[in-house]
């Protein structure tokens, strides 16, 4: 199993090899696109040009987001990680719009483009973001998820013209190469929608989806020396860090040594659970009503 100490590095490291990985090729793209005359690689070039410039602050965001708490951050700067998804998707929805300006007026008027340059590059496109996702198909950040599913899009994309460039090759169909670049493009929105609404579920501080409340509840209140558990408040930080508060109810009077293990107890339980911090609220309840410890 790969250890936390492991993952706290190899996020950062696989986001600048995406980011170099992208770069490269996007220049190759803008080059290959104005030879080939193919609507389809300018686009996705117009696309990756987005990409790199989002990879590239992801990366930064990422390195940032490994500072600890300070008296303006006490939870840390893992936020900025999901910042850096929120910009990445921003900037595909922008490319997007602009990919569907340029794409649109050529199924009017198609161009017939170099299907054997179409087809060099959509081989080169395939095995470079291919790399790149499998380099980071195993990250744990919605920051690295977010990257990889961009890399994803663009492997996706790159088979579609690799398909149409084949078949253009052999029939006389230039409408297939816009009609690409509008397909693949709405593939994409439809993911920066995903993600976006993810990303402001946890900036909104949504419970996390991964954390059943009820059944935290329930677990904490089947617990020795528990009387019952309530009010619980979770969030996500980041959408792997999850906080999470609660009152808990106890049945008897307890010294503060017995308070301090029954607390450690209930944040172990809740760690299982997939909360990473927990403050708990220790009352006791008797005939007199109910006073906190």
């Amino acid at each position: 199993m790969q250890t936390s100490y492991h993952r706290h590095n190899n996020d950062v490291k696989n986001i600048s090899v995406a980011f170099f990985l992208n770069l490269s090729f996007t220049l190759v793209e803008f080059v290959g696109g104005v030879l080939t005359n193919s609507m389809a690689i300018l686009s996705d070039a117009v696309h990756d040009l987005g990409d790199s410039f989002s990879l590239g602050l992801s990366w930064y965001f990422q390195k940032l987001s490994k500072k600890p708490g300070d008296k303006a951050f006490t939870y840390g700067y893992k936020r900025f990680s999901l910042l850096g998804a929120v910009v990445n998707s921003a900037i595909l929805l922008v490319g997007s719009v602009v990919i569907l300006i340029n794409a649109l007026p050529r199924l009017l008027h198609p161009n017939q483009p170099d299907t054997q340059g179409m087809l060099l590059l959509a081989l080169l496109g395939v095995l470079i973001n291919g790399l790149a996702v499998l380099r980071l198909r195993r990250g744990n950040s919605l920051n690295e998820r977010v990257v990889s599913l961009h890399l994803l899009e663009d492997v996706l994309g790159w088979v579609a013209v690799f398909v149409g460039a084949l078949v253009m090759h052999f029939v006389d169909a230039p409408v297939i190469d816009p009609l690409l670049s509008v397909a693949i493009t709405i593939f994409i929105l439809y993911n920066v929608y995903r993600n976006m609404r993810q990303s402001f579920r946890i900036i909104l501080q949504g419970s996390p989806l991964s954390l059943d409340l009820e059944a935290a509840a329930k677990t904490v209140s089947a617990l020795e020396g528990v009387r019952h558990a309530e009010h619980l408040h979770a969030w996500s930080v980041d959408g792997e860090y999850n906080v999470l508060t609660m009152h808990v109810v106890v049945d008897r009077e307890m010294t503060m040594r017995d308070q301090q293990k029954l607390k450690q107890r209930i944040r172990t339980t809740l760690n299982t659970m997939g909360v990473q911090h927990a403050t708990i609220e220790l009352d006791l309840s008797d005939d007199s009503g109910s006073c906190k410890l």
